[in-house]
């Protein structure tokens, strides 16, 4: 029997795409006969310093998301080919000791830092393995992405192929594939553009800030009766269960509440429209599916580049408020839908649902 290649997949939780990305990954080489190892080195050598981080980036982007585009900004000029900043010297041993002693074949990283670790590993033993990054945002790159010493860049969209490439990267590296979704999202039938649209099915994903999430689903709901709305809390599901089962209440037959959910691809297929945050994982699995998508929430910096896209490709807008989403919901309801039917089929020309699957391929190519 011919040896299994061994992927190393590293990531870390500092957002969910990069850790959608890397499960997403594991799964498709683990159906190619790959043998994948997913690890987060940040989590793994510092649990408590990381914990900690954590919970400030998510108080910080939900809560005061134009003191993290200043952070984020900011990051543009440093310098991370040297060994500068001090939280971050024990993942870069714990990941020198992984790839010593898990010896792979070759690298994956979702997370742009990664790979000015290896580089230093690499120039200390001699032994150069290669390395993947795979970059989870979309068309507006931060420079800590565009500077990672590595040997393929695997991108979301040919627009970020483009927009990398004018900043000097050759175009031999970047590659794109795709977000690299669940391998699901290929072998699901998504919700089809001649649907009547009653109901009109909308999924909704909340951020932790409780009073909105009762703001939100009134907006959504009072644009039209025929709309049945789905709300995912997940991780927030305590924090906001009450005000969710008062909109339940408010509005009988017409709102399902769920917790934490592992059928996001078979709920978004299932679905007319999303309204999330403009998270990389979320914009990209709504982009899988099919689904058109309005975003409520817009980390300045770090996720403008997907609202862009999803503009791009006239498949979603910005509707921050209330007011502005029950406007864009009635408008896309307008006429039969047929707002609603040009962005589907516009999602329909686009045609990636296969992002994990193309990049496994590739790695596996390359390997």
């Amino acid at each position: 029997m011919p040896k299994k290649p061994r992927i190393l997949i590293i990531t870390a939780a500092f957002g969910e795409g990069h850790n959608s990305a890397a499960r997403n990954l594991a799964l498709a080489l683990d159906l190619m006969g790959a043998e994948t190892r997913v690890a987060d080195p940040c989590v793994l050598s510092a649990p408590q310093s990381t914990s900690v981080i954590q919970w400030g980036y998510r108080l910080v982007t939900t809560h005061f998301p134009r003191v993290w585009e200043k952070i984020y900004r900011a990051t543009d000029k440093c310098d991370f080919s040297r060994p500068n900043i001090p939280l971050m010297h024990r993942p870069e041993s714990y990941l020198e000791g992984l790839v010593a002693e898990w010896q792979p074949d070759a690298i994956v990283s979702t997370y742009p830092l990664y790979p000015y670790f290896l580089e230093r590993h690499f120039r200390e033993t001699g032994n150069r393995l290669p390395v993947f990054t795979v970059v989870t945002d979309s068309i507006e790159i931060n420079a800590s992405w565009l500077r990672a010493p590595t040997d393929w860049f695997l991108v979301t969209d040919r627009t970020t192929l483009e927009a990398m490439h004018c900043w000097g990267i050759s175009e031999e590296k970047i590659i794109s594939t795709g977000f690299p979704v669940n391998p699901t999202f290929s072998e699901l039938t998504p919700v089809d553009g001649s649907d009547p649209c009653k109901p009109f099915r909308v999924l909704y994903f909340p951020t932790a800030k409780k009073p909105f999430i009762r703001r939100h689903s009134k907006a959504l709901l009072d644009a039209s009766p025929d709309i049945h709305l789905t709300i995912v809390m997940g991780k927030n599901f305590r924090l906001l269960q009450s005000r969710a089962r008062e909109i339940k209440a408010a509005y009988p037959g017409r709102v399902r509440l769920l917790g934490w959910t592992r059928k996001v691809p078979q709920l978004i297929n299932k679905h007319h429209m999303v309204v999330g945050k403009a998270g990389g994982a979320t914009v990209h699995e709504a982009i899988a599916a099919r689904c058109p998508m309005l975003i409520h929430h817009l980390v300045p910096g770090q996720e403008e580049g997907n609202l862009q896209l999803l503009q791009q490709l006239g498949a979603g807008d910005l509707a921050e408020n209330p007011k502005d989403l029950t406007a864009a919901v009635s408008e896309i309801l307008a006429n039969d839908a047929a707002k609603w039917r040009k962005m589907k089929a516009a999602l329909a020309d686009h045609n990636c649902n296969d992002g994990a699957i193309t990049a496994s391929k590739f790695i596996l190519s390359h390997t």
